[in-house]
């Protein structure tokens, strides 16, 4: 197996972690780059510009192998732009090998001259779209890579509500830099749909979580296995309706609490304290899942173990190359 995504990043595997606030921190991003894939370091698990570039260089600690480090451009009361850009300037100082931006564009969001940096730096960027727009533009203003993602995905899916099947290959085919697919994305079935479809690779995030690499609490893990892929539920679509977007997350005691709010137009001082970075945090390691926005896709309905993260990627590997084989030997006999 070999494709565009693979060589830009020097990656064994076309898979990405995503990021994740709170859990894709240096072991678990370790373990993914290990094991051959692209590991994720999220800048937003902290809090200053030095505590940042430690965790970049226990990363490295843990891995001589290549990771991704995710800066999400979105406005956030605990996160200011200044950090954002201070985080940016950080991973071209550490020259990791790529960042992943998810939300707007760096061009607008953080400055016209940080793209610039980054390509001074060797740093590859990569921006997280949810529209076949927003791909167009990456490519215009210099990003290396696009993921494009399904509003299958758990966080912030585009609040067009278009599926990964469509959106894949109207990015392959109206850009020409590599493309990896995100949004419904958990095994080698996943991978081999979305090399046909004309990606370099998959992006997923809820199914790294599922590992027994991800640091959260057993019944965290127990809760995946046993919901389906009808219980998550989208949400704050009124209060992210300026940014295009909404929030996907397991369906729970606090979504309904979210839901019940927005339907009487509640005021923001209500939802806040339901939506905070900080309660999901405290949920992750207490395992209180009722408790808290918990950002898992669709994919969770096709969750069934937790195995290691080594373990995992093998097995993706694997079961992508045989379908492939398979799929031909069907298509080859029916001719």
């Amino acid at each position: 197996m070999k494709t565009r995504i693979m060589e830009l990043f020097d990656i064994q595997v076309p898979i990405q972690c995503g990021g994740m606030l709170w859990l894709a921190i240096p072991e678990l991003a370790a373990a993914i780059s290990n094991a051959g894939a692209m590991g994720n370091l999220t800048s937003g698990n902290y809090n200053t510009g030095d505590e940042f570039r430690a965790a970049i260089d226990k990363t490295r600690e843990l891995t001589d192998k290549p990771f991704i480090v995710n800066i999400t451009t979105m406005p956030s009361i605990r996160l200011p732009v200044e950090l954002l850009r201070e985080f940016f300037k950080v991973s071209c100082e550490r020259k990791v090998k790529a960042l992943e931006i998810a939300g707007a564009p760096v061009d607008t969001f953080l400055g016209p001259e940080y793209i610039p940096m980054a390509k001074e730096a060797g740093v590859k960027v990569l921006h997280k779209v949810g529209t076949v727009k927003h791909a167009v533009h990456a490519q215009k203003v210099g990003y290396d890579a696009v993921t494009i993602a399904g509003f299958e995905e758990g966080g912030f899916p585009h609040k067009d509500n278009v599926s990964t099947m469509v959106l894949v290959p109207r990015v392959v085919e109206s850009v020409d830099i590599p493309v990896m697919a995100a949004g419904g994305m958990v095994d080698g079935k996943t991978l081999a749909a979305a090399l046909v479809l004309g990606a370099d690779g998959m992006m997923m995030a809820t199914r790294f979580l599922a590992t027994q690499d991800c640091r959260v609490h057993p019944n965290i893990h127990k809760v995946l296995i046993e919901r389906n892929e009808t219980e998550t539920a989208l949400g704050l679509k009124k209060l992210l309706a300026n940014f295009g977007l909404q929030v996907r997350a397991l369906r729970n005691d606090i979504v309904r609490r979210i839901e019940e709010i927005e339907e009487r137009d509640g005021d923001f001082s209500e939802l806040f304290p339901l939506i905070s970075g900080e309660r999901a945090r405290q949920v992750w390691q207490d395992g209180h899942a009722e408790e808290a926005l918990l950002t898992v896709g669709q994919s969770v309905g096709r969750i069934q173990d937790i195995p290691t993260v080594a373990e995992l990627i093998d097995r993706i590997v694997s079961e992508a190359e045989a379908v492939l084989r398979e799929s031909l030997g069907r298509v080859t006999a029916a001719v």
